[in-house]
């Protein structure tokens, strides 16, 4: 998907996760776009100076990684603290991208399972938004971009602990979209699409059904472009998002959703 480029040119942005995947492709293009200054943030140090250092070679010193564990609050706000600074205190745009899937069935998940996905899906975007929020009204302007999945609107079997913190940081970016509106601060879910990354580990659906990170990466540019409510990674996204709760589709996605239960009780990753 095509989008306006020109809106990236000059900015500064902090993208987490940045070390491979969605994330990876994100830093790309910002950077492709002449974006200013890009921080790459990854938890893996090994694979982030890999990354951070091909794109250094080619873009200098508009792009630097940073290790940060987005799961702790102190770590976050390093991050944000030290990418201010990189950024000479202009702080455009927060792409809160890192996550992890925590699959495995109700019954088989105990509460630390529940805990760390909390804290990895859900809070580390908290701790993002509350440590730039600051940085962002005094300067009067900014966007933040938090990644959730659609099966925020899908829930799907066996993915439990993922998909309610996917629908928490949803709820929790549209209250803060509009506590933030007056303040000229841009805030949106947006969903990734099926897209092919580590996240699936071995168990990756058909290539068939998945686009690559750089094309999902295109629609959460272009929809943060538009500045649209929640960004679709790609059409599916959109259908579930209509579908789920929607009183006359309720037999239809009922049909769907338990098929993709079944499925996954025969060991296959269905979608």
């Amino acid at each position: 998907m095509k989008y306006d480029r020109e809106y990236y040119k000059g900015k500064t942005a902090v993208v987490t996760g940045a070390a491979s995947g969605i994330g990876l492709a994100l830093t790309n293009e910002l950077l492709e776009s002449h974006a200013a200054k890009v921080v790459m943030a990854d938890i893996n140090k090994e694979r982030l100076d890999e990354e951070a250092g091909k794109l250094q070679e080619q873009y200098k010193d508009r792009v630097k990684g940073i290790i940060c564990d987005i799961t702790d609050e102190e770590n976050v706000k390093s991050l944000i603290s030290q990418s201010s600074d990189f950024f000479d205190g202009k702080f455009d745009i927060l792409f809160n991208n890192a996550g992890a899937i925590f699959p495995g069935w109700f019954d088989e998940v105990d509460n630390e399972k529940w805990k760390i996905a909390f804290d990895v899906n859900f809070y580390g975007a908290l701790y993002g938004m509350r440590a730039v929020l600051p940085i962002m009204k005094k300067q009067g302007s900014g966007q933040i971009i938090n990644v959730i999945s659609g099966t925020a609107f899908m829930p799907m079997a066996q993915w439990g602990p993922y998909v309610s913190t996917k629908a928490a940081l949803n709820a929790l970016s549209l209250t803060v979209r509009a506590e933030y509106w007056d303040d000229n601060i841009k805030v949106s879910s947006a969903t990734p699409g099926t897209t092919s990354t580590n996240i699936f580990g071995d168990k990756k659906p058909d290539e068939g059904k998945m686009q690559s990170p750089q094309e999902s990466a295109s629609r959460i540019l272009n929809g943060a472009v538009k500045n649209d409510r929640i960004i679709f990674g790609d059409d599916s996204d959109v259908k579930g998002a209509k579908n789920c709760f929607a009183y006359k589709a309720q037999k239809g996605t009922d049909a769907y959703l338990l098929n993709v239960a079944r499925e996954r009780r025969k060991g296959k990753t269905a979608l």
